[in-house]
């Protein structure tokens, strides 16, 4: 919102994204650890795919700027990649804690 950056925001914050959200269910809901990360990865794709068809100005939100950040304004197919890689890491290091453990 603040930054104007063409990397860091925009990709690594959509990677951090899932990731955060994805600790956030696990924190509060004992839920298997691949359907939360597969859950997590398809509400962000939704997300993705609302901002193709303009959702934030369907609701009338355009002139909040933290719902606008929030629900995002551009649809572009890096976010998707970036949601992917997120999810990618959460089960790696899942599945890296079960073999640990």
């Amino acid at each position: 919102m603040f930054v104007d950056d063409k990397f860091i925001r925009p990709f690594i914050g959509d990677v951090l994204v899932v990731i955060l959200i994805y600790c956030f269910v696990k924190a509060f809901w004992k839920i298997n650890s691949s359907i939360v990360a597969v859950s997590v990865f398809a509400f962000a794709c939704i997300i993705e795919i609302l901002q193709y068809f303009k959702f934030v100005n369907y609701l009338g939100l355009q002139k909040y700027k933290v719902m606008v950040v929030i629900l995002g304004s551009t649809f572009d197919w890096k976010d998707i990649l970036a949601y992917a890689i997120g999810t990618i890491i959460v089960m790696c290091l899942e599945n890296r804690k079960v073999i640990t453990n």
